[in-house]
């Protein structure tokens, strides 16, 4: 009995020594598979923001990119507008006219006036091309236009925008007293590419003396050339 006793002890001991161990080790299994089951569940945010860095990075170097070739293109254009627009928007640009020009006289510098300064100042609403030089008669007598100096032709052609002026330095005479000069109230001029006639008073109000063999005028320019044309 004693025997048995022990035998079924033994048996029964070594059954709960098997299943201790078979638990324990079902428990070592499942403490690593939750490390690594962790591990796993860890990675996975960090590669999706990883990926997500990469998206983002691409996004903004296709964005910042394109916005580059975008400001490029654009700058470009404009470069390209701008350099051409003296060259292609002149050529387009309609010549001014009577009708968009409203041009005056002053004289410059004092007594005897020599020189007197034309103004057309474009009155259209529109940008006109101010094209050579003003053709201006100052005697009936005389009808000759006053022959102009072509050191004083501009580099590039004279484009008004609405309200622009632009200026021609006429000379009268060398101011000698004795010249033959005549007294001129009011004289004819016209636009080059334009056969309308426009009087212009001329300034002072004695009006202004001109000798016919003197006179010279300069080409139409945007910016008053004062002293720059020496005739």
């Amino acid at each position: 009995m004693n025997t048995l006793h022990r035998s079924t002890l033994l048996a029964v001991a070594g059954t709960a020594l098997a299943l201790s161990l078979t638990a324990c080790q079902s428990d070592s299994g499942s403490t690593s598979s939750r490390p690594t089951t962790s591990a796993t569940v860890a990675s996975s945010p960090a590669a999706g923001a990883t990926t997500a860095a990469k998206d983002t990075g691409t996004s903004e170097a296709a964005g910042s990119g394109g916005s580059a070739r975008s400001a490029g293109a654009k700058g470009s254009t404009g470069a390209s507008s701008t350099g051409s627009t003296g060259g292609r928007g002149t050529a387009a640009t309609p010549v001014c006219t009577a009708r968009d020009v409203r041009v005056t006289a002053a004289t410059q510098d004092g007594p005897p006036y020599t020189h007197i300064v034309l103004t057309a100042r474009n009155t259209s609403g529109h940008s006109c091309r101010l094209a050579g030089f003003p053709h201006i008669q100052f005697l009936e007598s005389h009808k000759q236009d006053v022959p102009a100096v072509a050191k004083s032709k501009p580099a590039m052609p004279v484009v008004l925008t609405a309200g622009a002026p632009a200026y021609a330095l006429v000379k009268l005479s060398d101011g000698g007293a004795d010249e033959d000069v005549e007294p001129v109230s009011a004289f004819s001029l016209q636009l080059e590419g334009d056969a309308t006639v426009i009087a212009v008073t001329a300034p002072g109000s004695e009006g202004i003396a001109v000798d016919p063999a003197k006179a010279l005028t300069g080409y139409w320019t945007p910016e008053l050339r004062n002293g720059a044309d020496d005739f």
